[in-house]
């Protein structure tokens, strides 16, 4: 007569590591929309009650699997005049870099949460920095909603919409175009 052994016990931030490591996967693979906490669960290799109690729902899952850090660099070394090419380089590096900054997009464009999410890594992130660029608190918002508009549309038009021209160019010549428009965004006045 055999034994029947008990599950070994899970530890807790293993098993959430592991729900968001799949998550991660499963989100940059099929989107917002198409991934389920079924697949993200067979992905962990767990039960998917364990995702409902771990995260709530797949909304809550989502917000915490896109915990993004920008990694903006140091910009204050650099000569005023470089800031806004050295920005777009360095998105153009951190795109590359992260499937779930590019799953993130994509379901801001259909879904709240995400968009929510989006908008707050953005002001979070990039917001200070272009505070440190500018004069007022005022002027820095609207700076830096300019620069996102142009960073994401840039992500959104190459990444997810795979436009041919701008899926074609090289990371140089990306930075040659939008480096001055970012540039005059961070340090330029507004055309009257």
């Amino acid at each position: 007569m055999t034994r029947r052994q008990s599950p070994r016990p899970r530890d807790a931030e293993v098993t959430r590591k592991a729900i968001l490591d799949a998550a991660r996967l499963r989100f940059a693979a099929d989107g917002y929309e198409r991934a389920t906490i079924r697949a993200i669960a067979a992905e962990a290799g767990i039960d998917p009650a364990l995702v409902i109690r771990y995260f709530g729902n797949k909304e809550k899952l989502f917000a915490a699997a896109a915990e993004l850090d920008l990694g903006l660099p140091d910009l204050s070394s650099l000569p005023r005049s470089r800031v806004g090419a050295a920005l777009v380089a360095h998105f153009l590096v951190r795109w590359e870099a992260d499937d779930i900054f590019i799953a993130l997009l994509r379901a801001a464009t259909t879904n709240e949460a995400a968009a929510s999410r989006m908008r707050a890594v953005f002001a979070e992130q990039v917001g200070p920095l272009v505070a440190s660029l500018s004069g007022s608190a005022a002027e820095a918002q609207i700076r830096a909603g300019l620069v996102s508009s142009q960073i994401l549309g840039m992500a959104l038009c190459r990444y997810v919409l795979n436009v041919p021209p701008l899926v074609g160019m090289k990371d140089e010549e990306l930075v040659g175009w939008m480096g001055p428009t970012i540039q005059r965004y961070l340090t330029g006045s507004a055309g009257k």
